[in-house]
Formats: C-alpha cells, structure tokens, sequence
C-alpha cells in the first residue's frame, strides 16, 4: 500500500476496529489485523505477522492500562505469567525466521489456533447466555498455583513469537475455564499479560526486517484509541456475550486463513 490519505484512514479505521475488539475480549486485536494485512494490504505472511503484533502491543497497552485504571488488574498475581511468557516469546522469536520462509504454514498456524479458540468459545457462551446474570466480582485477583500461572503463560508466550498474533486466545480460555477466574477479570489479565509477549516478538521482527513502518504506525494511532473504548464496553457487556463474540470473531477469520493455505497447497 501506498501513503495516500485514503489509504491511512483506512489502516487507521482497521486499527480502531482492531483495538476496540482487543479491550472488549481481551485479546491484541490480530484477528482484525491479520487478515487485513494479508488479504486486503496483500502484505506476505512474514511481513502480515511482523506488522501486525506491532499493533497487538499498542492495542495491549492501551487496554491493560483502561483496565488497570478500572480496578480490574491484581500486578501481583499475574507477575508469573507475564515472566514465563516474556522467555518463551523472545525464544520462539528465534524460530520465526525459518517459518517466515513458508508462509502458507504460517496462515495454517494461525488458522488452526483460531479454529480451536472459537469452537471452544462458542461452546461456552451459549450456556453462559441462559443463565441469570449474576452479582459482579469485586476481586481482581487472578487464581491458580504457581506452577499453572507459569505453564499458562510459557505456553501462551508460544502465538506472539512464532505467529505474530496475540496470546488473549489462549490466556483468556485458559485464566476463565482452568483458573476459575470471571471472565472480565480473564480479559483484563490477558491484556496485561500479554502486553510484554509483544513488545519483546515486536523488538525481534523489527531486527529481522519484518515490519513495515509506513503501514503500522496509522494502524497502532487506531488501536491504542479503540484498545481504550474496548476497554470501557467490556463492564457493558455479559460474560456469555463476551465469549459467544469472541468465538464467532475468531471462527470467521480461521476459516479465511486456512482456506488460503488450501488455495496455495491445491
């Protein structure tokens, strides 16, 4: 893409949209970006992943911090996750460079992780719809041993450096259904959580020559404005509209994703 004013409002609005996503369900906002990167930019999957976790980190920080300020982040309790996924970014960060050379593994990659997050989120927000609104949680803390806080977010750490792609996928199932932890306090963590994943895969693909400047910083202008407003819309909104959302979000963009690794590999 070019630099033409219609070219940055629209980078700009797919930001916006991005980051909005992210503070509502917890997540960096790739599922916006990634396919807007690859199929409408038609930037290579390399370059797609590298620009857009540029753009998980803004809409991460931006969210974390509206949430933080919402009272909704306990720093203590997620320190764990935050530092097992920081290793296992900067490590998997290492391995990109021999994926960025097959692209259409790594729109499969992404692909089967969205597929699996939206069954699963699908699965639970249609019961949690049913159910009788119950009294908001004024605890932030986020649950969990040492040692499941510690596998979580090594395990998490895993999307941001090899995919390029936002861990909120994994962290927000995985602090609701395995920690028992609400699940707007799970997206509030996430954001937290992640923010530091990104910013460490972002440093690395910027030194690998993976980012595009002129594209990413109207994109990250946007989502750091709609990270916030996400934010905000999160205390809106019930628990299994959150889930049936963020399930249905992802369930739309694997299906583009693995269909375009089919189309390569017919």
């Amino acid at each position: 893409m070019g630099g033409s004013l219609q070219e940055i409002f629209f980078l700009f609005s797919g930001g916006l949209l991005a980051g909005a996503l992210g503070g509502l369900l917890g997540i960096g906002g790739g599922i916006v970006l990634m396919p807007l990167l690859r199929f409408v930019a038609l930037l290579p999957p390399a370059y797609a992943a590298g620009t857009c976790v540029v753009a998980v980190f803004f809409t991460s920080l931006g969210g974390s911090y509206r949430h933080y300020r919402l009272g909704n982040i306990n720093l203590r309790s997620i320190t764990p996750v935050v530092i097992s996924g920081a290793i296992a970014s900067g490590v998997f960060s290492l391995l990109f460079i021999y994926l960025a050379r097959r692209g259409q593994w790594l729109d499969l990659g992404v692909g089967i992780v969205f597929c699996l997050i939206s069954i699963r989120m699908i699965c639970e927000g249609i019961p949690g719809l049913l159910k009788k609104k119950a009294a908001q949680s004024t605890d932030n803390q986020l649950g969990g041993t040492l040692l499941q806080k510690t596998s979580i977010g090594a395990v998490a750490g895993i999307l941001p450096g090899l995919l390029g792609i936002g861990t909120g996928g994994i962290l927000v199932p995985a602090f609701n259904f395995l920690l028992g932890t609400p699940v707007k306090i799970a997206v509030a963590a996430s954001l937290a959580c992640f923010c530091i994943n990104a910013f460490i895969s972002s440093a690395f693909k910027l030194a690998q020559g993976f980012i595009h400047l002129e594209i990413v910083v109207p994109i990250c202008v946007g989502t750091l404005l709609g990270a916030n407003l996400g934010a905000i819309l999160n205390r809106r909104f019930s628990s299994g509209l959150v889930k049936l959302l963020f399930g249905f979000v992802f369930g739309s963009v694997a299906f583009k994703f693995i269909l375009s690794f089919c189309m390569v590999n017919s």
